[in-house]
């Protein structure tokens, strides 16, 4: 089987990471590895290769930013090019990002069939972009590969055939897993000033949080008030800086003795980070998935999550976007009673071997 593999942002590269390493060990693969450039940061995109030991890409399309619409049609002509010249048997998207449905998209209209790791989530939001791309990626998928059961029952109800469906542990916890240990070398706790155990850690990039003035400015006067009791490291989406520096309302960020903005860490930096923090704040998807393996206390930013299974768990809350909630919601997070739950069923750090073993078995 010729199997083109897509990445195009950091979430895909932690997820094709485990896929590009479980597809060594299965001779009737072969696999290529088209990287779309949708996060085009060559820095960023070099250092998650490098960490994870992704190969380098066959092919960089380098589409680069845009809007949604024009991003999506650039991808897709650049990619129906690389698969006519290609001609794959199949080919694999990972997530919910633009190069998911547009890469998907490419493969349906030319027949070529489809797979989509990490299918069925859903968070029933429409006004996402993630879940429409989830929505009309899983339409036209011929394989379903699920992360966790929730994903299972809504592409039954969705009308997608059971023998389509396949539930198989999450791929991001394979890498998360892998290189566990190896984060534990990173110096960003010493290089940030911050004592294992004593902080929180903050992300934010979501539209609904971050473009609107009066949201934006509710969730900065929480973290206002967090930030007084233990220090905050905001890993600042290049997008989220632009609109903080643009915003008026509410507290400013630079008023905060105790908040550290850093620009967008590397894996190992990052996973370090999460791993010993008091709580996580955010508004991430992969994050909430994380903080559940690393039983880290997570809030979530949202009203609501298309990974359920994290909130089953016991480690995720959702808490919204009214600072009141928010600080509520850190108070039970940290008043020392540590939260207990479950590992979710199969993510065990072997999502990646049963996808290709069911791959390999179906060439």
């Amino acid at each position: 089987m010729k199997l083109i593999n897509i990445c195009g942002t950091r979430p895909n590269f932690i997820k094709i990471a485990a896929l590009m390493a479980a597809y060594e060990h299965y001779s009737a693969i072969e696999p290529l590895l088209v990287h779309t450039g949708q996060h085009y940061d060559q820095r960023m995109s070099d250092l998650f290769f490098r960490e994870l030991g992704i190969p380098q890409p066959d092919v960089n399309l380098g589409v680069g930013s845009g809007t949604h619409a024009a991003q999506t049609a650039e991808i897709m002509k650049q990619f129906e090019s690389y698969v006519l010249e290609n001609r794959p048997d199949a080919v694999l998207v990972v997530g919910d990002v633009n190069s998911t449905i547009a890469c998907g998209l490419v493969a349906a209209k030319l027949g070529i069939r489809l797979i989509h790791v990490e299918a069925g989530l859903r968070s029933f939001d429409r006004t996402m972009p993630e879940e429409i791309n989830r929505l009309l990626t899983d339409a036209i998928s011929d394989m379903l590969f699920c992360s966790e059961p929730s994903g299972v029952d809504n592409l039954l109800r969705e009308g997608k055939s059971a023998e389509s469906i396949f539930l198989v542990g999450n791929v991001m916890i394979d890498t998360l897993l892998r290189n566990r240990d190896k984060a534990e070398d990173s110096p960003i706790l010493e290089t940030l000033r911050l004592d294992g155990g004593d902080y929180a850690v903050l992300t934010l990039h979501r539209p609904a949080n971050v473009d609107d003035p009066d949201v934006l400015a509710g969730i900065l006067a929480a973290i206002g008030e967090i930030q007084r009791h233990m220090p905050i490291c905001f890993a600042v989406h290049p997008r989220t800086r632009k609109l903080l520096a643009q915003n008026t309302k509410g507290p400013r960020l630079e008023e905060m003795a105790h908040v550290r903005l850093t620009d967008p860490l590397g894996y190992l930096d990052f996973l370090k980070l999460i791993a010993h923090a008091r709580v996580v704040l955010t508004d991430s998807g992969g994050i909430q998935e994380e903080t559940t393996i690393l039983q880290v206390p997570c809030l979530t930013l949202r009203e609501n999550t298309e990974r359920p299974v994290t909130i089953q768990s016991g480690y995720n809350e959702l808490v919204g976007m009214d600072p009141d909630r928010i600080l509520s919601g850190w108070k039970r997070a940290t008043n020392g009673s540590a939260p207990t739950g479950s590992r979710p069923e199969l993510w065990d750090g072997r999502a990646g071997d049963r996808i290709a073993k069911i791959l390999s078995d179906n060439v």
